[in-house]
């Protein structure tokens, strides 16, 4: 028999201890039935933001003419992928971090960084996240989705967002929030799909990698 394909999960666990965006919504999980107390099913009740943990931006999140999450394109979501450690602790990524990558097969980006190595509890004061330079590069090499371990596709302090801008500009959808702290650099099948949410800005996902 050949031997099932290795499976990554580069999902964050959803807990109370989980950090989010300073100022969004905490996660929450309340047992609202429960089969301990006879009754017949066990049911939770959850609260979560849009942009909790592992997930997808819409382009309405942060251009409000731009396509909501039951709106962006799923294709960008399933696909051949790049896992790429970089090296720079913070700041504006550019091509020149990735050196001697063969950009000619990179489909789907997926940044492996401090952020993957952070307790889940703390959010990052600083972070890298991709330059202009580089949504530019990726788009005349025609990915289709960046990724990073990172909460943001900008400075956490950033306010006019020019990576978020730059990435959908080139039409590159945007995956924020990975582990990826036990995937080797390589090449991966990616599927981390939103759910269908009218009207959504982003959507928690549960993103894989096969090999």
């Amino acid at each position: 028999m050949n031997k099932p394909p290795k499976i990554y999960d580069i999902t964050r666990t959803l807990s109370p201890r989980i950090a989010v965006w300073p100022g969004d919504t905490p996660f929450a999980s309340e047992i609202i039935m429960a089969m301990s107390r006879g009754e017949s099913v066990n049911l939770t009740t959850l609260t979560i933001s849009s942009h909790t943990g592992t997930h997808v931006d819409a382009d309405f999140h942060f251009f409000n003419s731009g396509r909501t999450i039951e709106q962006m394109p799923l294709a960008a979501y399933i696909g051949p992928a790049t896992v790429v450690t970089v090296q720079r602790a913070a700041g504006p990524l550019t091509p020149a971090d990735f050196p001697g990558l063969d950009w000619s097969r990179v489909q789907r980006l997926l940044v492996h960084s401090a952020a993957s190595s952070q307790p889940p509890d703390q959010f990052p004061a600083e972070i890298v996240y991709p330059s202009p330079e580089l949504a530019d590069w990726l788009g005349r090499h025609d990915a289709l989705l960046f990724g990073s371990d990172a909460p943001s596709m900008d400075a956490i302090d950033s306010q006019t967002l020019p990576g978020h801008n730059a990435l959908r500009r080139n039409g590159i959808a945007i995956l924020e929030g990975l582990i990826l702290t036990n995937v080797p650099d390589g090449e991966y099948e990616l599927v981390a799909l939103p759910l269908k949410i009218a009207g959504g800005d982003g959507s928690p996902v549960r993103a894989i990698l096969r090999q």
